[in-house]
């Protein structure tokens, strides 16, 4: 039992594991295999609730605290990261458009996502530009009432199927968030495909040739587009990857402690045998502190500390490395059992790769807790 929740938090997580267990665990397979995601998952978690969930109910949302969200969020992980993904796309989208979209856009907007019936993604990165988001290099210019965009995004989750891209471009010198729907002239879209990991996350490659949007399709003030509309989009997004690494990392464990219990090797379950029994040791006692890293960055944020950057970024750090780390460890003790195309645990193995570099690699994550560290010990 997870002590440190109320007693509220353990039922919310009770519900959560099993919506995930009945309407998303029947179809990971299927999203992965055929690098798609079956619109009767979007159904089901727009009917559960389960889609912009931290926003006001006059949205739509659930009006979830960070704690719950991340409890959801690592039941998702648990059982499907193609919809964590999703739900993490859609609702950074909500996110950035709730603080800083217009009345009118958020109108258009925030109920057809909740709804499920618009496909939200965001469209930062594009060829040459990850890890340095202020290189970006898709161009907006003013032409009088309209914007038009030239540039080149690539690896965007679900941007073969978004209805509505949330585009950062340079603007008049200073980085700038835009909308632009799916059918404006001038935006072309292609898929894709065969990726080692997030299979079913259809992610999308778009050029912007000319592509013309209305002044008003601009979300926040001009220049703002990195510092607050994608930085607190991001959070949200190193956020979920966090919890979800928790729940990918969970599920390894119970597969291989499942296995482990039923495989007899000379004579006895190999969870009789020492070394195995390391390997779920590690893999039990890390889950464990990595649930907890990220709790302590949803109380943070729930507590209005001054500084939730950080546990977020230690959350998504440790969690993704710990999800390799035990992907790893489920898969050696499985053995032959952990290397068909069709296992799970294969899933869940090359799922977990991908948490280590979107959201943030864990290099960039190295780099500035490192910074962060130093700091701490010279200021106090």
């Amino acid at each position: 039992m997870l002590t440190y929740l109320t007693d509220e938090q353990r039922a919310a997580a009770a519900r959560f594991r099993a919506f995930a267990q009945e309407r998303i665990a029947p179809h990971a397979a299927t999203a992965d295999r055929d690098q798609r995601l079956p619109r009767e998952v979007v159904d089901a978690l727009a009917r559960a609730g389960h889609l912009g969930a931290t926003l006001g109910k006059e949205w739509g949302g659930a009006e979830l605290d960070m704690i719950d969200y991340g409890l959801l969020t690592e039941q998702l992980g648990r059982v499907c990261q193609n919809v964590r993904n999703f739900v993490a796309c859609a609702d950074m989208v909500c996110l950035a458009l709730a603080r800083w979209g217009t009345a009118e856009q958020r109108e258009r907007w925030l109920p057809a996502i909740v709804a499920g019936t618009a496909v939200a993604a965001f469209a930062l990165t594009e060829p040459d530009v990850g890890s340095d988001a202020a290189s970006v290099g898709t161009e907006a210019t003013p032409d009088g009432d309209t914007v038009v965009l030239n540039g080149h995004k690539k690896w965007i989750s679900f941007g073969e199927i978004a209805d509505v891209y949330l585009v950062f471009a340079t603007y008049e010198g200073g980085h700038t968030a835009f909308l632009v729907e799916r059918d404006t002239p001038g935006l072309t879209v292609e898929p894709i495909r065969d990726l080692l990991g997030l299979r079913g996350s259809q992610l999308g490659e778009l050029r912007l040739d000319g592509c013309r949007v209305p002044a008003t399709s601009m979300v926040g003030l001009p220049g703002t587009g990195l510092v607050f509309v994608a930085s607190s989009a991001l959070d949200l997004g190193r956020y979920s990857t966090a919890w979800g690494a928790v729940g990918l990392a969970q599920a390894c464990l119970e597969v291989a402690g499942a296995h482990a219990a039923e495989r007899v090797q000379f004579g006895t379950p190999i969870a009789d045998h020492q070394l195995v029994r390391r390997l779920l040791a590690d893999m039990v006692t890390d889950v464990s502190a990595v649930r907890l890293l990220c709790h302590h960055a949803g109380a943070a944020k729930d507590g209005g500390d001054m500084d939730t950057v950080h546990p977020t970024l230690m959350a998504k750090y440790r969690s993704s490395t710990v999800a390799v780390r035990t992907a790893t460890d489920a898969v050696q003790i499985l053995g032959a059992h952990g290397v068909g195309a069709d296992t799970a645990v294969s899933r869940l193995y090359r799922d977990a790769k991908v948490l280590e570099i979107i959201e943030g690699t864990t290099q960039i994550q190295q780099s500035i807790l490192g910074r962060f560290a130093v700091d701490s010990v010279r200021h106090g």
